[in-house]
């Protein structure tokens, strides 16, 4: 059974008070409770208006401290609210990596919110990656998981998972298979890398009540390279009228070549892949791979 990794440290909110005492001792009164987490972070809700998020294993340490490095002057371009951080943590008290404390962002996860509904956030989203993707710099972050790169460094790695999908209903193989070289064969992107969120899924973005986009979170894959990888997200997040009114909104505001596109249909297949494949103790997850491959199947 695949499963998401398992944390390191199980973190309490008495150490979350702890550090927040040491370094934020102006923050320090303010109630924390747990409001979960993901693979690499776990949450906790700081008062009515702030969040810490801290590493719960030592790789997501370096994602933090990249974040921390570049997210807050991306963060100041765009107009949706991000996860950009307030207050800078280092280790200490006990806990060994860096944290952060940012501001809540009223809403609910898209994670929770149908893919038919999620059409409202489609213009906005296309916007705030027309606005986030600009040029990088020669230091900006690579990903350490090929966020950004080229596609055949995924090839031996989606083939198995797509193999192990195989007998999944509803997962036929041979077509994703077809989707997936055909995004293998598209000619590679040429010019200079862009920012990317890197990891553009619903369970990190926030939407309002009517589906509106409400903000954006989760920075922890911050990286440079291909634009196809978050333009991922027409798969990741919508339906075929929300595709749609994504792809339209984001030609309107930055024309993408044809390639870029199936490039990015094809990450949608890695990160489909991912998460049906290796989210077995997951089931939110799960069935966000199973609807992002079904997605690319529609086109």
């Amino acid at each position: 059974m695949a499963l998401m990794p398992q944390a390191e440290i199980d973190v309490a909110p008495s150490l979350v008070t702890a550090l927040l005492a040491a370094q934020a001792p102006d923050l320090a009164h303010l109630p924390v409770r747990s409001v979960g987490g993901g693979w690499d972070n776990t949450l906790f809700r700081l008062g009515e208006d702030l969040v810490v998020r801290l590493p719960r294993r030592a790789v997501a340490d370096a994602l933090m401290v990249a974040e921390q490095r570049w997210l807050p002057g991306l963060a100041a371009s765009v107009s949706v609210p991000t996860s950009a951080p307030l207050r800078l943590g280092r280790p200490g008290s006990g806990y060994p990596w860096h944290w952060s404390v940012s501001r809540w962002i009223d809403g609910v996860g898209g994670l929770t919110v149908p893919r038919d509904r999620r059409s409202a956030a489609a213009v906005p989203l296309a916007r705030f990656l027309a606005a986030f993707q600009r040029p990088a710099p020669a230091d900006a972050p690579v990903s350490p998981v090929g966020r950004g790169g080229p596609l055949v460094a995924r090839d031996a790695v989606v083939r198995a998972r797509l193999a192990s999908l195989g007998d999944t209903p509803g997962m036929p193989g041979p077509q994703l298979l077809e989707v997936w070289e055909a995004s293998l064969a598209a000619p590679a992107w040429t010019r200079a890398p862009l920012w990317l969120h890197g990891d553009l899924h619903p369970g990190n973005v926030v939407l309002g009540p009517d589906g509106a986009l409400a903000g954006v979170v989760d920075f922890g894959d911050l990286c440079s390279g291909d634009p196809a990888t978050d333009l991922a997200a027409a798969w990741l997040h919508f339906d075929a009228a929300g595709r749609s009114a994504f792809r339209a909104a984001l030609e309107a505001l930055r024309p993408t070549d044809a390639p870029t596109w199936t490039r990015a249909r094809g990450w949608a297949v890695s990160m489909g892949s991912a998460l049906a494949a290796a989210s077995d103790d997951a089931p939110a997850l799960h069935a966000l791979g199973v609807g992002i491959l079904g997605a690319v199947l529609e086109g």
